[in-house]
């Protein structure tokens, strides 16, 4: 069987690897830079931006490709699937219509309302700053602020977070609206939501959804949830499946609403294949949707993907044929600690060219797993982009022991000018969680 896989980050990197896993599979990659991990065990790469539909379909056709899996939410903007699957080739990924619940935010918050899905946050959308400034005054300055369209994880700005009072809200609102920042001159606004954020992943046969272990992924750059937001730079997973501040049946509602999204889509003629995960918070109030995404996480797939025991190819033929209802998936009873590597200055500016040292066979002998993302691979030698760099996962019974495998593997990545947010999956870090869901709970 020949298998295609678009994108070349760590994401792409751990659905690589699990695709490895299956037998008389031929891996092949679509790939803008060169990840070294995916060049090993791809049997052919075509170096190219994912988002050149018609190449990427040009090279499935050419080599025969029984199935593509789509890492990247951007060219599932551009209906990539869609060509696909017009031009005769499975794809287990979402159609651009499908595609919608993540690349635009405002269909989706009408798609929740639409259909009356738990959850909902009060939101308005603007392309008139003026207005927007009103419905800040509104809501007391207690908002997010979101281009509609993508920004890979970097368009969020919070009250309190990342700007105080009306001026710097409104001072944003512009400029998203000006510079037309993720795709449209448009903003939405929402009411904050105040609790601990979770990320539920999810495969889906377009009628029924299989979720995954719940993981907690950390957006801000620095320690202690401080800096710029991020593509994420590290998260981690319990062995239960769930959080130390989820509790079982917080965790079933998540699955409840991911249902209802799913159900929702299929009823609008857009039914969804493919992975899709859940950005939840849970507040005072309940669970409320931060967002839907059309994809796996990044960097939480790194969290589930490693445990799955369930083959992976079968999981991706039981979504196209819509028998995932059929299938019992298995999971390895594991924590994770997921820590990026990225260039120094990520998030404001990043050092690019500079060279990373990664003892590979000593992180292997850790027990940890090691993905790459955005470097190029130059003769044998690692260079930062500018993005994330490389991710390790400590896996282990206990979060602890897995918190001290991801550290020892880290120690044989080296750089003059890397960066790593080392309080990721730490027990001071997560008794904090838990005592801010407390507080909020009045517990």
């Amino acid at each position: 069987m020949n298998v295609l896989v678009v994108g070349g980050g760590a994401r792409e990197h751990a659905i690589c690897d699990a695709v490895s896993q299956s037998k008389n599979v031929n891996l092949y990659s679509v790939m803008k830079n060169l990840n070294p991990g995916i060049e090993r065990m791809a049997i052919d790469y075509l170096s190219e931006k994912e988002t050149n539909v018609d190449r990427v379909v040009e090279y499935a056709k050419k080599n025969n490709i029984d199935l593509v899996l789509i890492g990247p939410e951007a060219p599932l903007e551009l209906g990539l699937t869609d060509e696909l699957t017009k031009n005769g080739i499975s794809t287990c990924a979402p159609t651009r219509d499908a595609a919608r619940i993540e690349t635009d935010k405002e269909w989706m918050r009408n798609l929740v309302k639409k259909h009356k899905i738990p959850g909902q946050l009060r939101y308005e959308s603007f392309s008139d700053v003026e207005k927007a400034k009103e419905f800040i005054k509104e809501l007391n300055c207690e908002v997010a602020i979101k281009p509609v369209g993508l920004t890979g994880g970097k368009g969020v700005r919070i009250s309190g977070d990342h700007f105080n009072g009306i001026v710097e809200a409104v001072s944003y609102v512009r400029e998203v609206i000006d510079n037309k920042i993720g795709g449209a001159a448009k903003v939405l606004i929402e009411e904050k939501a105040v609790g601990e954020e979770f990320t539920l992943q999810a495969f889906s046969d377009g009628s029924n959804i299989v979720t995954l272990p719940a993981v907690q992924d950390h957006k801000r750059l620095l320690p202690g949830d401080r800096g710029p937001n991020t593509g994420g730079m590290g998260s981690y997973s319990c062995a239960n499946g769930l959080l130390p501040f989820l509790s079982q049946s917080d965790y079933d509602k998540g699955v409840s609403i991911l249902q209802q999204i799913v159900d929702a889509l299929n009823k609008e003629g857009c039914k969804y294949i493919g992975p899709i995960y859940g950005q939840f918070i849970l507040t005072s109030k309940g669970i409320k949707i931060i967002e839907i995404n059309a994809r796996f996480g990044d960097p939480e797939n790194m969290n589930v993907l490693p445990l799955l025991k369930t083959d992976f190819i079968e999981l991706c033929n039981c979504m196209l044929d819509e028998t995932l209802s059929d299938k019992k998936i298995q999971m390895r009873e594991k924590s994770t600690v997921c820590k990026y590597v990225v260039p120094e200055g990520y998030g404001v500016k990043s050092m690019i060219g500079e060279k990373i040292q990664v003892g590979e066979e000593f992180v292997k002998d850790t027990g940890a797993k090691l993905f790459y993302a955005s470097v190029n691979k130059k003769n044998d030698d690692i260079f930062t982009t500018s993005s994330r760099s490389l991710a390790v996962v400590g896996i282990a019974d206990e979060l602890s022991d897995a918190e001290e495998i991801c550290e020892k593997a880290l120690t044989y990545v080296k750089g003059d000018h890397i960066f790593i947010r080392h309080d990721i999956g730490t027990k001071n870090l997560i008794e904090k969680r838990v005592n801010h869901m407390n507080e909020l709970r009045g517990k």
